[in-house]
């Protein structure tokens, strides 16, 4: 990869997303000499040597829990550390590197219906060791719809007291709060050079405000029709 990174780094582009974690289950049989590329071994090392880099790890590094999130939670509890997540968040004080990001999405949608107290231990990791100011939102809903659900899942969450004094994490605060704040926009929006301010100006040509004036005009009432191809079964 790293003729990779010198050509983007000619070419002015600074951030590299790389998906780790979240693999199937029987990961270990069904990609022998494979699945090590989804840690985060190779992380710290490529951070530290391109410093004007800034590499989003995708999902936070998960390791698949799902199967038994309460064995994961237990596990957490015991010892303090997330499979391959804590991981990541350990690469900053190791490497001396402060271009490495945590994003969170599918293993924060996933933990907060599963498991919300393991949820909130792992965002308390990722924040811990990456710094608040380097984890970014993530939803993957691509594949979960709508991503409202997930976002006032983030609103509403807060680490637990006894685990904030337990594991020495801060409190995520307020919805609308700074630490909220961050990880819901501001932290991508400087990753990719957006200024929120424009960004929240009046967009010409909107189709989305065009529909909303049309959903307004008709009643402003929600529809539960659901649009799509329906598979018909052959006699």
């Amino acid at each position: 990869m790293y003729p990779f990174y010198e050509r983007i780094s000619k070419a002015g582009i600074t951030t590299v997303c790389i998906h780790k974690g979240l693999l199937p289950a029987d990961y270990e049989k069904s990609w022998p000499g494979v699945w090590e590329y989804n840690t985060v071994w190779d992380v710290g090392k490529a951070a530290k040597d391109w410093p004007k880099i800034n590499f989003v790890i995708y999902h936070g590094a998960l390791r698949p829990f799902l199967e038994k999130p309460d064995d994961a939670l237990a596990e957490f509890e015991k010892s303090g550390r997330i499979q391959w997540a804590t991981d990541l968040a350990e690469i900053p004080a190791k490497y001396g590197v402060k271009n490495v990001y945590g994003e969170v999405g599918t293993s924060f949608a996933n933990s907060a219906v599963a498991n919300p107290r393991f949820a909130a231990a792992f965002v308390g990791t990722l924040i811990r060791g990456l710094g608040a100011d380097r984890v970014v939102w993530g939803t993957d809903s691509l594949w979960y719809g709508s991503p409202q659900w997930q976002i006032e899942a983030m609103r509403r969450l807060e680490i637990p007291a006894d685990m904030q004094k337990k594991h020495g994490f801060a409190a995520l605060g307020a919805a609308d709060g700074p630490i909220k704040t961050m990880i819901f926009a501001r932290n991508s929006a400087r990753l990719y050079r957006i200024d929120m301010k424009t960004a929240q100006g009046a967009i010409t040509g909107d189709k989305v405000a065009e529909i909303k004036s049309e959903y307004v005009r008709l009643g402003g009432m929600r529809s539960n029709a659901r649009y799509g191809y329906v598979h018909r079964v052959s006699a």
